[in-house]
């Protein structure tokens, strides 16, 4: 029997983040089931809790609040940037989302609120930010074999 998901495992699993509404944001379900690494990011620490000391076949469903999701809605990710910072071929538009060049050469997601003048303003938090979700999953299989050392 395989032991149940720690910290350090590798798990193999479908899931599904659906609104509180029912309006399912994204699922694996009708595709190829991921496998995430515990405590290497692959999903927030509010689903990691969910998922610790689950088996092989669990299924669970659980609502999470936006601090166990995706966090707090933070005013101070909305900035204002000038429209001319933005390629010619890809002006920007209220509504559409656009990755951005942060530090270290990583892609760091924002939607544009609006536009006023010369300068567009951009919510760099994550689209469910502030939002309670609701978490489901199976566990379809469940590597052990790592440990803290090999990591």
């Amino acid at each position: 029997m395989t032991d149940a998901i720690n910290m350090h495992s590798e798990v193999l699993l479908h899931y599904s983040i659906s609104l509180t509404d029912n309006t399912v944001i994204e699922s694996t379900f009708d595709e190829e089931p991921v496998k995430i690494t515990m405590g290497h990011g692959d999903l927030t620490d509010g689903m990691e809790l969910a998922i610790f000391g689950l088996n092989e076949d669990d299924e669970q469903s659980l609502q999470l609040s936006p601090e166990q999701g995706f966090g707090l809605r933070d005013e101070d990710n909305i900035n204002e940037m000038p429209v001319s910072d933005f390629p010619d071929d890809l002006p920007p538009e209220a509504g559409l989302s656009y990755s951005f060049g942060g530090p270290n050469d990583e892609e760091i997601p924002g939607t544009v609120i609006s536009i006023k003048d010369d300068l567009a303003l951009i919510d760099f938090n994550h689209p469910l930010a502030g939002q309670e979700i609701i978490f489901r999953v199976k566990i379809l299989g469940i590597n052990n074999t790592h440990t803290e050392n090999d990591l």
